[in-house]
């Protein structure tokens, strides 16, 4: 009798998990997309590189031919000048075409020493190209453009 109690538990404790993977399954892919996208935005505000490199391909080119390692620096060096960053993104146009997409969208970047308003702000005109690599959305061509 104790196995079958504990079995069913084991099966109740189960279901939540199946359940959620079920449900990441069926995500769709633009809603995947937008989900990487605002990951990303958040670890940039919380000065967390690695987390924001993660969503990175490790064959990213960028402006200038800026590779991974260049953008990775950049990013490093954004979050040691500036105790406080803020990430605002327009609304985000998608091109899905199969597993591959194109995200454009304006961004506003504001960094500083954490006081009230921020010392420095920047605006950009970005237009990115995405790949969706086993499951997971990477970013591997930005062009940024200040406006």
């Amino acid at each position: 009798m104790k196995r079958r109690a504990w079995a069913g538990a084991l099966g109740l404790a189960l279901v939540p998990g199946l359940l959620a993977l079920a449900a990441c399954s069926r995500t769709p892919p633009e809603q995947r997309l937008r989900t990487q996208l605002a990951q990303m935005q958040a670890a940039l505000e919380q000065r967390d590189a690695r987390d924001f490199m993660a969503g990175v391909a490790a064959d990213f080119s960028g402006n200038g031919g800026m590779d991974r390692a260049a953008l990775q620096q950049l990013v490093r060096a954004q979050v040691l000048a500036n105790a406080d960053i803020g990430v605002t993104l327009g609304p985000a146009g998608i091109e899905m075409k199969g597993d591959r997409a194109t995200v454009r969208f304006s961004a506003l970047a504001t960094g500083g020493g954490g006081r009230l308003l921020p010392e420095r702000a920047q605006r950009w005109d970005v237009t990115s190209g995405w790949r969706d690599e086993g499951g997971q959305w990477r970013l591997y061509y930005a062009e940024w453009k200040p406006l």
